[in-house]
């Protein structure tokens, strides 16, 4: 069943009812001392009256106009050729009513100029309406369709990673099985399968708990430790007041995902991935991802450019958090790379209806 929205403007009858009441009642307040109490009844009910049906027969003129979309300065116009003999028609039977006799050409004519003026303020204060509604419509369209837009383009984007880790979890599983170890491969499939359940049987969200997210790095990085056993080191400093923050689903996983395998895997040694998550003093949440490698990189290592993972993360921050988030990645002087990402800080308990994107 369709409902109204009381939030919006009154309706036409509303404010139909609501203004010619006053109009009456000010005519009747002005004629009370010199007319009397019953003329000055009859008098102000027939000017209700015919000014009420004139307004009525108008309202579907000017919506025929509003509909034609012309200028304002046109449907002022039309308005003023319309009010002129609705004036006329008006003032004629408001006279004949209220002093039961046919009014003289000057009486009709003095009406009639009033009633045309009152007439054509009412089309005005219509025409103001309908377009101020016109307009308010417009943006609410424009609004859903940015959002819907917004969670369509966040919504491919999510899907473009899971292919993307799926890709290379079986590359690892493939590395494992030529060098002949079956038990890491068997073990690292049973993990894969772990992992892609969590994906798939999760619920499509766009933003969720801190502590979900630590929990499925939780599981990927016990993949990656089957694959490169004790030369992965990693730390997760995970401060707990920032557990229920929330931020977008997969965030962490593309950054872990690179800082494994450009920061460690690549090097005999090995090196370590620390996880770090902080409030700040301005009150926004803090997540750092850094892996710590050798001191020495590689020049093709600091200038190739970015990859899906942080292509994908940095655009969905900017889809999520326009010109409320930061983003940056820097090569470390003592060895590796660290990504710092500031995002507004909600508790996933008191998540707002509305897109955390909408301004």
């Amino acid at each position: 069943m369709k409902t109204r929205d009381t939030s919006r403007f009154p309706g036409f009858w509303t404010l139909q009812t609501v203004g010619f009441g006053c109009f009456a009642l000010s005519a009747l307040m002005a004629d009370l001392p010199s007319l009397g109490a019953v003329q000055t009844l009859r008098s102000g009910g027939s000017l209700l009256l015919w000014t009420f049906a004139a307004s009525c027969l108008l309202r579907l003129a000017c919506r025929s106009l509003v509909r034609r979309g012309l200028s304002w300065v046109a449907l002022e116009l039309s308005a003023f050729a319309w009010c002129i003999p609705a004036g006329l028609g008006s003032g004629f039977l408001t006279e004949l009513t209220a002093h039961g006799h046919i009014p003289t050409v000057y009486e009709w004519l003095v009406e009639s100029v009033q009633l045309a003026f009152i007439l054509f303020m009412w089309c005005s204060l219509y025409f103001s309406i309908k377009t101020w509604q016109q307009s308010t419509e417009a943006r609410e369209r424009l609004l859903r369709a940015e959002a819907e837009a917004r969670e369509a383009k966040l919504s491919a984007l999510r899907y473009q990673l899971n292919p993307h880790f799926l890709f290379n979890a079986l590359n690892a599983v493939s590395t494992l099985v030529l060098e002949g170890d079956s038990t890491a491969a068997t073990r690292m499939l049973a993990q894969i399968g772990d992992l892609l359940r969590t994906i798939l049987e999760g619920e499509t969200e766009l933003e969720v708990a801190l502590s979900t997210e630590i929990a499925f790095i939780d599981q990927y990085l016990a993949i990656e430790k089957t694959r490169l056993g004790s030369r992965l080191h990693t730390d997760m400093s995970i401060a707990s007041d920032t557990l229920d923050a929330l931020v977008p689903s997969m965030l962490l996983q593309p950054l872990v995902e690179n800082a494994v395998r450009h920061g460690v895997a690549p090097f005999i040694e090995g090196g370590e991935v620390h996880v770090l998550s902080r409030l700040q003093d301005d009150g926004r949440l803090q997540i750092t991802v850094r892996n710590l490698g050798p001191a020495y990189q590689p020049l093709q290592h600091r200038a190739a450019p970015p990859g899906i993972g942080l292509r994908n993360t940095a655009e969905r921050l900017e889809t999520l958090y326009p010109d409320k988030h930061g983003f940056v990645l820097e090569w470390l002087p003592s060895g590796g790379c660290e990504v710092t990402i500031e995002l507004p800080f909600r508790r996933a308990g008191s998540k707002r209806e509305s897109r955390p994107c909408a301004s």
